[in-house]
């Protein structure tokens, strides 16, 4: 039943957005294994056009914060303010009290801001003077970043970038895809309405659902092949890649692996993992957590390069030995 809901909400959200089915699937994912998603592309590919309407398919309160230089933790999370009439400090709540958050351009904005962002996606919680206040559940963090415009950014550290589930990176869409966005954009009278699919609750019984999705032990196995692989490239035949590699994902890696291949599986009608689920999603999981050394940059090589070299030499079902 649940899967013919969401369909449902594919199908709406196609109304309005065109040509970015990869994009929608990913923030389905996280939304639907509670894993925040940090969007990478150009300006102009309907990155804050699709997280709209996918919310209110969804049904969720929304809200878009653009990152700025000037932006303080306060006119994120909230603050104090003083109210004359009863001599009080009364609490102002920021826009991060919402179901679904759009981080725009996240790097435009400095450390301070950045860590009172990624505190909340982590605790679920923020606090404003001396008083902790629980987020909106469901939560989902969608950050955006332009690869373009590196002038005047502060860059995420490998450690805040960690937290995100997935690093989705957005294409430019085909020749038939920009000739409809086009047909559809320069017409004044079009319009975005959608209805609303799902409930919170839908989401949250898709959430157990996705719990109770099997993955066989040798899949878990190969989860861990792959992690390790990234950690030590040469034990695992990527001999001419290994002197790319600075650092290997971490932990988390693992754990989101698992989590998005279980969703890959459910949105696919299925209540068990197939391998061809974990290669789908590998890229998306590891991209950001993998850290390239100059080498690589001298080399024009990058992660999702070594991520497909690392999908073709990793056995499925090689036999391991834990330790």
């Amino acid at each position: 039943m649940h899967q013919e809901k969401i369909a449902e909400v594919i199908q709406e959200v196609k109304k309005v957005v065109v040509g970015q089915d990869k994009m929608v699937n990913r923030l389905m994912i996280g939304l639907f294994t509670n894993g925040h998603i940090l969007l990478e592309g150009v300006p102009g590919l309907a990155k804050t056009l699709t997280v709209n309407t996918l919310a209110k398919v969804l049904h969720l309160d929304f809200n878009r914060i653009q990152f700025t230089p000037d932006l303080l933790p306060s006119d994120l999370i909230g603050t104090m303010i003083y109210n004359q009439q009863n001599s009080s400090f009364e609490v102002k709540k920021g826009p991060i009290f919402a179901n679904v958050i759009l981080a725009d351009e996240i790097n435009r904005s400095p450390a301070k801001v950045q860590s009172a962002l990624l505190e909340a996606m982590q605790e679920k919680q923020v606090t404003i003077g001396e008083t902790t206040y629980a987020l909106d559940m469901p939560f989902l963090v969608l950050a955006t970043q332009n690869p373009v415009d590196q002038e005047g950014t502060y860059p995420l550290p490998e450690a805040q970038v960690d937290r995100f589930m997935m690093k989705v990176h957005i294409d430019y869409p085909s020749k038939s895809d920009e000739m409809e966005v086009m047909r559809r954009m320069s017409n004044m009278q079009y319009t975005t309405e959608v209805r609303p699919i799902l409930s919170k609750q839908d989401i949250f019984d898709i959430r157990n659902e996705i719990n109770a999705v099997n993955i066989a032990e040798p899949l878990e196995h190969y989860i861990i092949e792959l992690v390790f692989a990234t950690r030590f490239p040469a034990q695992y035949g990527l001999k001419d890649e290994a002197k790319y590699f600075m650092f290997g994902v971490s932990p988390r890696a693992s754990i989101n692996l698992n989590l998005a291949a279980k969703a890959v599986a459910f949105m696919d009608g299925r209540d068990y993992v197939l391998p061809e689920d974990i290669k789908e999603i590998a890229e998306d999981v590891l991209n950001h957590r993998i850290l390239l050394n100059y080498e690589a940059e001298a080399d024009n090589v990058n992660t999702r390069t070594l991520i497909k070299t690392l999908l073709e030499k990793v056995p499925i079902n090689k036999t391991v030995t834990l330790k």
